[in-house]
């Protein structure tokens, strides 16, 4: 099933995406709703986040090649993890499917995507095995974990390099039936490939995450987890555009605008 947040006639409303239609629901898809028969075409809507997490996790560096990147950038040697590790990221920064990322005039040239799989929790989780891990996930979106490098190698925190607003775009929708091992991620910026690879090809899978995660954290309905990113990306300029495709999910799309 197919789930968005859309806004029609100035109502914000949770739907569901069959076709090229939505049809809205009462209630919230994380708990009890019920169908309207309300049907609008999609191209006639507003996509909005697909959900405002109540704690927004991001997995460490989870793809090798990344982690050799990012040690190249910093002028040191790769250090891969043995474990996974994970980070928060701030609310305020997400933004929707078509919407514009807003450079601030003070960044550098050195403003890069990062293409990943966001994991949606639908039920509240404990101490969860490997085995038993995706039993809490509720489905599937995609975002764009958009980083100022100069500011991430400078910041202790990455606060600005990380969290700035707009610079975490998330959408169009949430997809709750995808095959883990079927997928990949094809990024293009004004309509050119930059780089392919398998989603589920990551140093610590979904599962060992929400496993690991779970041992000291409870996760809740409506928490996500973002897993990281493959390879390098090159500096966007003002006006291009991103797209991240992850098939049998879709594309999420966003405008770069330097501020004046």
């Amino acid at each position: 099933m197919r789930w968005a947040r859309f806004e029609s006639n100035g109502k914000a409303s949770y739907g569901i995406i069959e076709g090229s239609d939505i049809e809205a629901v009462d209630g919230d898809m994380l708990g009890t709703y019920k169908r309207t028969g309300k049907r609008v075409p999609l191209a006639k809507v507003k996509l909005l986040v697909p959900l405002v997490p109540q704690t927004f996790y991001a997995a460490g560096l989870n793809y090798v090649h990344h982690i050799m990147e990012q040690a190249k950038m910093h002028g040191r040697e790769p250090n891969i993890p043995e474990k996974p590790d994970i980070g928060y990221r701030a609310n305020n920064a997400l933004i929707a499917h078509e919407e514009d990322v807003i450079v601030p005039k003070d960044a550098t040239d050195k403003v890069q995507y990062e293409a990943e799989i966001v994991v949606i929790i639908g039920k509240k989780a404990k101490n969860l095995t490997e085995k038993d891990a995706l039993s809490c996930v509720f489905g599937y979106t995609i975002g764009n974990d958009v980083s100022e490098r100069t500011w991430q190698k400078g910041d202790r925190t990455m606060w600005r390099a990380k969290n700035t607003d707009t610079f975490k775009p998330m959408g169009p929708w949430i997809e709750t039936d995808v095959d883990l091992n079927k997928l990949k991620t094809t990024v293009r910026v004004n309509g050119k490939q930059t780089i392919e690879f398998d989603t589920n090809h990551m140093l610590f899978g979904i599962e060992r995450y929400i496993s690991a995660m779970s041992k000291y954290l409870t996760l809740h309905p409506g928490d996500m987890i973002w897993m990281g990113t493959e390879g390098s990306a090159p500096n966007l300029k003002d006006g291009d555009v991103v797209e991240i495709e992850i098939n049998q999910i879709g594309t999420l799309r966003n405008r770069f605008v330097r501020e004046k």
